[in-house]
């Protein structure tokens, strides 16, 4: 089973309208989705209305939810990252996940089809796209 880590910003797409094509990543056989608490806090403190928040809170009971980890790992050298982000990649690999999907093209643009610590990192268009 592939264990695939979702970002905020795909929990926050996810949950942003009920029909969607994120909504596929529920539905794939062969992946376990797992998150962390951090990531899923995130998601939720930024969902402007409670519809939303109900919508993310469904989303996660089909998704592995992990803490934080108490010693997350330093980055993988030369990996920069804004302090928020930062966070997510350390979960991801502490996960042992073999694919972090993220839709910042901003900080994790840059590393998009790259391993970062044992971890892919794609975009999940490209992700859902490989089938």
């Amino acid at each position: 089973m592939k264990r695939v880590f979702l970002d905020a910003n795909v929990l926050f797409s996810a949950a942003w309208r009920d029909a969607n094509g994120l909504l596929r990543l529920w539905s794939l056989t062969g992946v376990e989705l797992v998150t962390s608490d951090y990531a899923a806090r995130e998601a939720e403190i930024n969902l402007p209305d409670e519809t939303r928040r109900q919508r993310l809170q469904q989303l996660l009971r089909h998704v592995t939810l992990l803490p934080h980890p108490a010693a997350p790992p330093p980055l993988p050298s030369g990996v920069r990252l804004s302090p928020k982000d930062v966070p997510i990649l350390q979960a991801a690999i502490c996960a042992q996940a073999a694919v972090l999907l993220t839709g910042d093209v901003t900080y994790f643009g840059p590393y998009f089809g790259k391993c970062l610590g044992g971890v892919l990192v794609l975009p999940p268009a490209e992700f859902l796209a490989a089938g």
